[in-house]
């Protein structure tokens, strides 16, 4: 008894107790919501097998007779490697060509039973069986391979031909400070010299984005006798909206800064930032907040300085155009790029 799932068949054993208790089947079934037949199988099933016949079959195991023929299964199984990324009714209208009839959710019911039914598992299936038997790949599944190794990098590579000629922008949550509440890092990378910048908020809105290129980005071009060409974003709501009404497409607008947005759903094609994210979590912010408790926005601030200072001017960078020099070595030697731009366009 002990190895019968109690609560297929409690109410079964209910309906039976009851009735036997109040001494009137009708009774019983209307208290229970079952139809006397209902009852009367119950009560034949326990005479016959005990507590164990209750159980019903279907829950056991499944109707194999619902199942598509054993052809139409191994039909399917080896489509879903010759063709990994087509989904369930294409599948099914294709295999209809060859005078295989099965329909789209019987496609997805069998590549549920092995495994199968996401687009990357049969990538990962196609691999297998092309390292166990070392069949060639068709041109179909090569470009589903490819189609695989793109959506796991970055969405082609970043343009960039002098300092200034392209920044990324991006918004970083740091975390929750008790007192001050959440705290947000708005981070500015040159993505030709990987020179970066960064200032923290305790709001994630259109002013703070904005306030990061007018304190921080835009003077320390003016410095460098260079400017600004375009930024790169994400899709938040910090960076897009109606430029009309939106604080940091104005300031864009205003400064003359192209503005680019990221793929949607792709976040890896602002990469640089992304990396840059990684870099200073690992390097400054997991070290830092176990050395010291901070109390105040000000004080990570100090100490995010700090950081940026020795990131910007010692710290060695292996990125395309860096070639381990520093950011800012390669800002200054990039300089020449940007003033030959300009006087390339001024004559």
């Amino acid at each position: 008894m002990s190895s019968v799932p109690h609560n297929v068949i409690k109410h079964k054993v209910g309906l039976l107790n009851l009735a036997a208790e109040l001494g009137n089947v009708s009774r019983a079934c209307k208290v229970m919501g079952f139809s006397r037949d209902t009852f009367y199988r119950y009560q034949s099933a326990m005479a016959a097998g005990g507590v164990d016949a209750l159980i019903d079959a279907n829950r056991k195991k499944p109707n194999l007779r619902n199942r598509v023929e054993e052809a139409t299964e191994t039909a399917v199984k080896a489509f879903a490697l010759e063709q990994p990324a087509f989904g369930q009714v294409r599948v099914s209208n294709e295999l209809r060509k060859r005078g295989i009839f099965v329909s789209a959710s019987g496609v997805r019911s069998v590549w549920l039973r092995h495994d199968l039914e996401s687009f990357k598992k049969r990538l990962a299936a196609l691999e297998r069986h092309v390292a166990q038997t070392g069949d060639v790949l068709t041109e179909a599944q090569v470009a589903a391979l490819e189609r695989k190794q793109d959506d796991d990098v970055a969405h082609g590579e970043i343009e960039t031909a002098h300092p200034g000629y392209l920044g990324s922008q991006d918004t970083l949550y740091v975390g929750t400070i008790k007192g001050v509440g959440r705290i947000y890092q708005q981070t500015f990378v040159d993505t030709y010299s990987k020179w970066a910048t960064a200032k923290l908020y305790t709001t994630k809105t259109p002013i703070t984005a904005a306030d990061l290129l007018n304190d921080r980005v835009l003077p320390f071009f003016e410095e460098q006798g260079m400017g600004l060409i375009r930024v790169l974003t994400d899709r938040g709501t910090e960076y897009c909206g109606r430029p009309e009404q939106h604080d940091y497409q104005l300031y864009l607008a205003l400064n003359d800064i192209e503005h680019t947005r990221t793929k949607a759903n792709h976040p890896q094609t602002n990469g640089i930032c992304e990396r840059f994210h990684k870099t200073i979590l690992n390097e400054f912010y997991q070290v830092a907040f176990r050395r010291k408790i901070y109390c105040t926005i000000d004080e990570i601030q100090t100490g995010l300085d700090e950081w940026l200072v020795y990131y910007n001017n010692e710290r060695t960078h292996q990125g395309k155009m860096c070639c381990g020099r520093t950011p800012m070595q390669t800002l200054l030697d990039g300089r020449k790029e940007w003033h030959d731009k300009i006087t390339t366009l001024n004559s």
